[in-house]
């Protein structure tokens, strides 16, 4: 014979609603981190303080282990890595990595994909094209490449914008498509607007 539990009627009791600052440090983690640090990680757009205390926590303070943002990012299993036998690319996949700086990378990634800021726009625009597990990992890759100039060599990052990253990229395509035009022995015009 079966133990049967009885289901409550009615409703549900209401989702608890978490405290946004329960897991949040007891102490001016911005401030601190800039005084170890001496440069400000956080201007970095889905780098937190807290997730910033985080990484330097994973990776240290000196970066200088790595010659350039190309190993780190390596190191990190954020680039591709190529597969090639007998001159042919049989593979070019991210290594698998339990790293947990590239995990927090990651996160930040998904979290810059919602705002309105240049890297925003690029995960936006990758995700559409080869889905969003591919642009996760690029995007976090341009975050650990910004996080290790920054860090290294104390570049302060402004974001460009939205418009910015949008009109150069246009700007790209169109460059693209004039000189594809010229191989074909074509000519782009505008086309002429209405009024």
């Amino acid at each position: 014979m079966k133990d049967t539990v009885a289901k409550p009627a009615g409703r549900l009791p209401p989702a608890r609603h978490r405290d946004k600052t329960a897991n949040a440090p007891a102490f001016d983690a911005r401030a601190a981190l800039h005084a170890v640090v001496g440069v400000d990680l956080t201007q970095i757009h889905g780098l937190g303080p807290s997730l910033a205390l985080k990484l330097v926590g994973e990776c240290g303070t000196d970066l200088s282990a790595w010659p350039d943002a190309k190993h780190f990012t390596s190191w990190l299993c954020l680039s591709p890595s190529n597969k090639i036998s007998g001159g042919k690319v049989l593979s070019t996949r991210t290594r698998r990595s339990g790293n947990r700086a590239a995990a927090l990378l990651r996160l930040a990634a998904v979290t810059v994909g919602r705002t309105e800021t240049a890297l925003g726009a690029f995960y936006r625009r990758l995700s559409a094209r080869v889905g969003k597990a591919k642009a996760v990992t690029a995007t976090a890759r341009k975050i650990a490449t910004l996080f290790y100039n920054t860090l290294r060599h104390g570049m302060n990052y402004a974001d460009p914008g939205t418009s910015y990253y949008e009109e150069k990229y246009r700007a790209r395509v169109l460059s693209n498509l004039q000189r594809r035009a010229r191989s074909l022995g074509y000519v782009l015009q505008e086309a002429p607007t209405a009024i």
